[in-house]
């Protein structure tokens, strides 16, 4: 256990250190999270302090990766007012033009429920997701505590993508995507679209940034984050224009 200060005005926040277990993202690997303490009274303001610490949520679980023998997933955010888009990215904007976006409550819906899951069998087989539970998915990707919206991608009024979507004090970060994992959905690279529009979100709310969640250079299904730039990347307790060792 080892406490945090902030520089708001708060007590010291408990962290404790999980047991090691293999890392979800590298093989071979023993992964720790430090956890902020689970009584702590969690608030949107606390977390938007949080997350300009590297930290994210999972459910009301709020935790950063604290690895005794890597160090190899750095919290990563995009500066919204520098981004330009990439000639593939334009692309993929103008093949959603004809979806529509409707902001929804973090409420269950059946609809989404049902994309989620097909999402999660097709995208992470074998990997501890793919036996979705109806009554653990919001407990995945909402809190009691967090400020939560789905932005739900329509085509002819039909759900085909949900990137849920936490709005915090200087920007928007993006908790968790998932769609209709058939090829005609695919398609339209609806993930990079998902990306894209929440860019867009946030220059539209005078926000500074969208987070990321965690890059790791090694591993595809997160490497893909460098595809936005400028990035951030946060190491030695500081922001950086680049990741480590090209300092």
């Amino acid at each position: 256990m080892s406490n945090m200060d902030h520089k708001f005005q708060q007590k010291p926040i408990n962290l404790y250190l999980s047991a090691e277990h293999d890392c979800s993202y590298l093989p071979d690997r023993q992964a720790n999270s430090l956890f902020v303490d689970p009584e702590k009274q969690m608030t949107a303001d606390i977390y938007s302090e949080l997350i300009q610490q590297g930290f994210r949520r999972s459910g009301n679980y709020v935790y950063t990766p604290y690895c005794k023998k890597c160090q190899d997933c750095i919290p990563v955010r995009l500066n919204i007012q520098k981004f330009v888009l990439s000639s593939s990215q334009k692309r993929c904007v103008n093949k959603n033009k004809s979806l529509a976006v409707a902001t929804k409550k973090p409420l269950y819906d059946q609809a989404q429920y049902q994309i989620y899951a097909d999402y999660v069998v097709s995208r992470h087989p074998g990997g501890g997701m793919d036996e979705p539970d109806n009554d653990k998915y919001l407990d995945f990707l909402t809190s009691k505590w967090s400020n939560t919206v789905f932005f739900e991608f329509q085509d002819n009024s039909k759900a085909i993508a949900i990137a849920v979507t936490d709005i915090v004090d200087n920007g928007l970060s993006a908790v968790y995507t998932f769609f209709d994992p058939t090829p005609e959905c695919q398609k339209r690279s609806p993930g990079v679209f998902s990306i894209l529009w929440q860019i867009e979100e946030a220059r539209r709310r005078k926000l500074q940034w969208l987070y990321l969640g965690y890059w790791i250079k090694d591993c595809h299904k997160m490497s893909y984050k460098e595809n936005y730039q400028p990035l951030e990347y946060f190491y030695n307790h500081l922001w950086h224009n680049s990741p480590p060792g090209l300092i």
